[in-house]
């Protein structure tokens, strides 16, 4: 069941030295690539303020709860119905800081098939040979390791992982949408808290700002990170994913992602 809306009122070579202090700066990268594949799963199918109950402008139809429910239960028929599609990525990650800056860039075509398989195939890649090696070929393992049961539960946005408040609602003609505060009930590793925005018609999220709920390496300072949606036909697929980490000691690390030439290859009627 989906609630419906009511009448509403308005020191090695993975390593370098900084006066003294040896940074591993590999590491430090490689923690930025795993928090994005982490979230980018965490609400595909399924610095942010602490949470604070007041009135929105305008009141919302449905309590924080009832979208809650909803997002839940779309996101369940969305990634039942959705068999096949395939598209390309454009990965791009620059590190400026100690000792010098780097960079990378990959494109790859996916192709993905219910429930739990996706190929990818590089089409081109150049820059750095340890970004491009170890790094990206680990976010697409990543991607691969995240569907899985057990993962994919563990990161899922859903009340079992998050206490959601709504923050506001923004009455966009023919596309609602409700701001969530999204808290973790622990902090795990790949758990973020932030904000969640959610689309009123379709009970689906379209955009995600947020911090790791737990801060995964001293050399890390802080992260960003931006999630985007765009809707492909009955689903609502990545269309841009964006984290700047700030490295403790100076530099930060920025990882991009852009999805295009999305094709829905395969797919069942959508039930609501």
């Amino acid at each position: 069941m989906v609630w419906a809306p009511r009448a509403y009122e308005r020191r090695s070579s993975n390593c370098r030295s900084h006066s003294g202090v040896t940074i591993p700066v590999k590491p430090i990268l490689g923690w930025c690539v795993l928090l994005v594949f982490a979230w980018f799963h965490s609400a595909q199918f399924a610095s942010a303020p602490e949470p604070r109950s007041f009135s929105p402008p305008l009141v919302a139809p449905l309590t924080a709860e009832q979208v809650v429910h909803n997002l839940i239960e779309m996101n369940s028929a969305r990634a039942k119905a959705l068999l096949a599609y395939e598209g390309t990525r454009t990965y791009r990650l620059v590190y400026r800081g100690f000792p010098r800056r780097s960079s990378a860039e990959m494109v790859v075509k996916v192709r993905y098939r219910s429930p739990a398989t996706k190929e990818f195939t590089i089409v081109s890649q150049n820059g750095s040979r340890w970004v491009i090696d170890k790094l990206f070929s680990r976010l697409l393992a990543g991607e691969k390791e995240a569907l899985t049961p057990e993962n994919a539960r563990r990161t899922a946005l859903d009340r079992e992982n998050y206490k959601f408040i709504l923050q506001n609602y923004e009455d966009n003609p023919g596309d609602p949408l409700y701001i969530l505060s999204v808290q973790p009930r622990s902090n795990a590793t790949f758990l973020y808290r932030g904000q969640i925005w959610v689309n009123g018609t379709h009970f689906a999220v379209v955009r995600i700002k947020a911090e790791p709920a737990k801060n995964p390496s001293f050399w890390i300072k802080h992260t960003d990170i931006e999630h985007v949606y765009i809707k492909i036909g009955d689903f609502w697929l990545p269309s841009y994913d964006h984290s700047v980490s700030q490295i403790r000691l100076g530099g930060n690390a920025d990882l991009t992602i852009e999805y295009n030439d999305y094709k829905i290859t395969d797919a069942t009627p959508l039930k609501r």
